[in-house]
């Protein structure tokens, strides 16, 4: 990638097959990212993500939330692994954690999550099925900056799918995850060549404030 600016060191949080980690590593391998994923960590050793960093030649770390007696001293054991590749951005790909406040606050405006629903709806977990419980004709997946609000940051981007007749949740979630694969590594690229921020608690892009839905994109 021809930029002036050093590239940003990406520490990437994982729980378990890093389908999206393929992504964002196949993007940096086209020059479509200013920068360099530094370290895969995840909270299950079984995640095949963690394979997929060790093939890379990433450093692939192990932190198993079973060994610690709270939630707070589990995320300052993974903060100090995370600072040790002093990173630019924290990217979430499907880390199955609640992060404490006091963790996203220290890494505020420096993580990003993708979640597998059209934002506000469905925080939390089974949204496919909650989709067509609802009777929704359509769907999504939204990159958001992370605040201590469980999926409730600003929102960046988000991609639509239609919701068919009689939908089958896990084609449905198959179809999201495709998109998915491609959003991520452009928010991801926009962060990365300084163009996206979380300021006042608001996703700006080319220092313009993004809608409450994000960019408009698919």
């Amino acid at each position: 990638m021809s930029n002036l600016t050093p590239a940003k060191s990406i520490v990437v949080l994982v729980s378990g097959n890093g389908s999206n980690l393929q992504a964002i590593l196949e993007q940096i391998s086209l020059g479509k990212i200013n920068g360099k994923v530094t370290a895969v960590v995840s909270n299950k050793q079984s995640a095949y993500a963690l394979t997929r960093a060790k093939e890379a030649g990433i450093p692939a770390i192990f932190i198993d939330h079973k060994s610690f007696a709270s939630r707070e001293s589990y995320d300052q054991a993974l903060k100090k692994s995370i600072d040790e590749f002093t990173p630019d951005l924290i990217v979430l790909a499907g880390f199955m954690r609640i992060l404490t406040p006091e963790f996203v606050d220290y890494y505020s405006a420096r993580m990003l999550n993708i979640h597998p629903s059209l934002l506000p709806k469905y925080k939390g977990l089974d949204t496919h099925q909650r989709a067509i419980d609802a009777g929704d004709v359509e769907h999504g997946a939204s990159v958001h900056f992370v605040t201590p609000e469980l999926d409730g940051g600003p929102v960046v981007l988000q991609s639509k799918v239609p919701i068919f007749e009689r939908q089958d949740p896990d084609e449905l979630a198959q179809r999201v995850q495709q998109q998915e694969r491609q959003m991520y590594p452009l928010v991801i690229s926009w962060f990365c060549s300084d163009r996206l921020k979380m300021q006042n608690n608001k996703a700006m892009l080319d220092d313009k404030i993004l809608a409450e839905m994000g960019y408009a994109f698919g």
